[in-house]
């Protein structure tokens, strides 16, 4: 931004999110100001807009549209986003500064335009539409983020508008080769703390869980799960548990803190109601993990293996049963830590 303005740039930022804070200018605003993304704190002017211009049509007849504001204000646009793998499809191009043009300026009306497109040909359909948004806008260059398996970020590269596409589909496989994994390969109950809009768009990330109502086809080695519980939503998604459906059992934590009209409008966007469905509410963790065992089939019930994770975002840490100690001992990729709460 500094480098912006010592150019005599007027720069702002303008949020980017689809139908993220429920599709409408206020919701992307809070999420923008939770993240500390302020006029005071940045320096220069931070909005919303849902006015967007339609440009035209892929080959397949999919509506595209982008930000009028840009359109019309903007002597220069730079997308930024992080570049990761897309928890919906697979293809050259996925998560991304080219996701970010379409999908995120497109807005709520934009986003589900886009997601009229079916999952099989999706990619195609968002590297069409990559190309018709840059023929028409201008776009200078995009900033891509990447980040390591850890959560940090491992990379920040400016790419000219014009190898977009071929320079993000390279990022995309180095974003491949640096994704965590869960590394424990059969699980009779995976106990998740956390799901949220701020640990993937999708609440959790099912590249990582192998478990998806979408995407049928995972690119990383994935573990075979019965069962899952969902403990909580973070703070930062505002009780935006889309995702929560993959699961089998909730607890009331989880059902008193959800916020119904964000969750229906992601949904809805993206034309998947399974993500917004409400799994089995259980009192408590305790009790949601002892009906996670109880509807278990063809288990031993001398030899539980259950997984305790933080969310998909943080796998550096997991918790595991005495049954799969051996598992962890016989895996150099894994370290024993010792029992929970030991110093």
């Amino acid at each position: 931004m500094r480098e912006l303005i010592g150019l005599d740039a007027e720069p702002f930022i303008i949020g980017a999110m689809g139908s993220h804070g429920g599709g409408t200018v206020e919701g992307q605003l809070e999420i923008l100001h939770e993240y500390g993304i302020t006029q005071e704190a940045m320096g220069v002017p931070v909005i919303a807009s849902n006015e967007v211009t339609l440009l035209g049509q892929t080959s397949r007849g999919i509506q595209v549209y982008f930000d009028s504001l840009c359109l019309r204000e903007a002597d220069l646009i730079i997308p930024i986003n992080r570049v990761k793998l897309h928890t919906d499809f697979v293809d050259t191009i996925q998560s991304g500064m080219c996701k970010m043009l379409v999908i995120g300026l497109g807005h709520h009306k934009g986003c589900t335009a886009i997601h009229e497109a079916n999952f099989s040909y999706f990619g195609e359909t968002l590297k069409e539409a990559v190309r018709l948004i840059l023929s028409q806008a201008r776009v200078g260059f995009g900033v891509a983020i990447m980040e390591n398996a850890y959560d940090q970020t491992s990379l920040i590269e400016a790419v000219p508008a014009r190898q977009m596409l071929a320079r993000e589909a390279q990022l995309v496989e180095l974003a491949r080769e640096n994704m965590p994994l869960l590394m424990i390969p059969e699980i009779d109950v995976l106990v998740v703390e956390r799901i949220g809009k701020d640990i993937s768009g999708a609440g959790y990330d099912p590249n990582i869980l192998g478990k998806s109502y979408i995407l049928d086809e995972f690119v990383l080695p994935v573990p075979k799960i019965n069962r899952m519980v969902l403990l909580d939503v973070s703070e930062a998604s505002h009780g935006n548990a889309i995702g929560m459906g993959i699961f089998d059992i909730t607890t009331r934590k989880v059902f008193d803190q959800l916020a119904l009209e964000p969750i229906y409008a992601n949904g809805i966007a993206l034309k998947c109601l399974d993500d917004c469905k409400i799994p089995l509410v259980a009192r408590d963790e305790a009790e949601a993990i002892r009906i996670a065992i109880r509807v278990l089939r063809d288990n031993d019930p001398n030899c539980l293996k259950i997984v305790k994770i933080k969310d998909t975002l943080h796998l550096e840490e997991i918790q595991v049963s005495e049954d799969l100690l051996d598992v962890v001992r016989q895996d150099s990729r894994m370290e024993l830590l010792g029992p929970v709460g030991a110093t």
